[in-house]
């Protein structure tokens, strides 16, 4: 009989008064900081690859001449790859981001606000089951698109600027009209055509993608009130 557990209804309430309580919390919260930021620093690896990458091809491209513009194809297919990496560890840390969302949201504060009845809900049946089993936040595509608008949208313009300045400036013959722009895109065994494609097809996919991503996905952080921001002001 003594080592039965004792019934519901005498075990500690898990409340702001409950000290093992608040220090579990406050060290589950910690480490879940902890672990998205280390995916943070993950996310700004694949970026500085992608950066270093761009200028590296770029500057090989206008330094010689003679080297085709086809390079920017390799390019490309390096950022889309670094674009698709980079989107995979974001859904990783958006993961862990919401639990430490709901932790700040629904812990800190009812602690800062010293108001317990914030505390109501099913939060802590949703944190539990997603540390049961952990699931992503959001789809691959808004993870893609949400990646290629914070960053890779800009690395994208600057390579499509460099590669028609590429080909406006080391033509073979000038360039006066779209006609001799599209046949300044074939490069020996290349046909025009799938540069085309390959270039329009880059121009409009990031752009609607973008565009598709800014209009569906929320921001991470919202933009100061008219009225709030003066109170942060130091």
């Amino acid at each position: 009989m003594e080592n039965q557990p004792p019934e519901p209804s005498t075990l500690p309430s898990a409340s702001l008064s409950d000290p093992c309580y608040v220090n579990a919390m406050v060290h589950f919260y910690r480490g879940e900081l902890g672990r998205i930021m280390i995916w943070r620093q993950r996310l700004d690896v694949t970026t500085t690859w992608a950066i270093t990458t761009t200028t590296t091809i770029i500057g090989a491209a206008f330094t010689f001449k003679e080297l085709p513009h086809i390079i920017f194809f390799f390019n490309l297919a390096l950022v889309w790859i670094m674009l698709w990496i980079e989107s995979r560890r974001y859904r990783f840390y958006d993961a862990f981001r919401g639990r430490v969302r709901m932790l700040e949201s629904h812990f800190l504060v009812p602690m800062v606000s010293r108001n317990p009845k914030i505390l109501d809900g099913e939060w802590r049946k949703l944190v539990c089951e997603d540390l049961i089993m952990p699931s992503f936040k959001i789809s691959k595509l808004e993870a893609v698109g949400r990646r290629l608008k914070r960053n890779y949208a800009f690395i994208f313009a600057i390579i499509m600027l460099a590669w028609t300045m590429k080909i406006l400036i080391h033509a073979k013959e000038p360039i006066h009209s779209f006609g001799a722009f599209y046949k300044a895109l074939a490069v020996q065994e290349l046909p025009a055509w799938l540069a085309c494609i390959v270039y329009f097809g880059t121009i409009i996919s990031i752009t609607l993608l973008t565009l598709y991503v800014a209009r569906t996905s929320s921001e991470e952080v919202s933009e100061f009130g008219v009225g709030n921001s003066s109170l942060w002001r130091i």
